[in-house]
């Protein structure tokens, strides 16, 4: 059997190590607590009641996001109902502003509950929300160990964030 590595995300969990040894952070997830201040830093895109929408830094693809529940759980049975339609209303949400801003052809939508599962950041369930295009993928992964990603992070998380305001408030005004 073949495996697949990905070593690049390894670099990513290890960047959180630090906090780990911070008492504060003690058995808290890279996703906990994250404070408003740092939301265009840590490319934070919305805050709902009970879950927020975060960009992933180590994106399978372009537009990659997440909808993250502020209660730290890695069980789905644990989400309160409010939460889980909540997270359904942000998939939502993100999917409408990924169509508008970079025009998928389609998505990969889910969670990986546990380690074995593929779950990097086990102990807080996670929704991920994975733009897919006809041929996204190729040879460049196999031949090259390279992943191609054709935008700008930044200006995606620009573009994303004023496009989940405006849909945000076409809703709610």
């Amino acid at each position: 059997m073949q495996k697949m590595y990905s070593p690049w995300r390894e670099a990513y969990m290890d960047s959180f190590k630090d906090d780990d040894k911070r008492p504060d952070r003690k058995g808290k997830s890279i996703f906990a607590d994250i404070p408003p201040e740092e939301d265009e830093e840590r490319y934070v895109l919305h805050r709902g009641d009970k879950c927020f929408i975060i960009m992933n830094l180590y994106p399978y693809n372009c537009g990659h996001l997440m909808v993250i529940p502020y209660h730290q759980t890695p069980e789905f049975g644990d989400l309160d109902d409010e939460t889980m339609l909540e997270v359904m209303r942000l998939t939502d949400l993100c999917m409408n502003a990924l169509k508008k801003a970079i025009s998928p052809h389609g998505f990969n939508f889910g969670a990986n509950l546990g380690k074995v599962a593929g779950g990097s950041v086990d102990s807080h369930i996670h929704f991920h929300i994975v733009p897919r295009w006809e041929g996204d993928t190729n040879f460049m992964p196999v031949i090259g160990d390279t992943k191609v990603l054709s935008n700008d992070m930044r200006r995606l998380y620009l573009q994303l964030r004023e496009l989940i305001g405006d849909l945000v408030q076409q809703k709610t005004g």
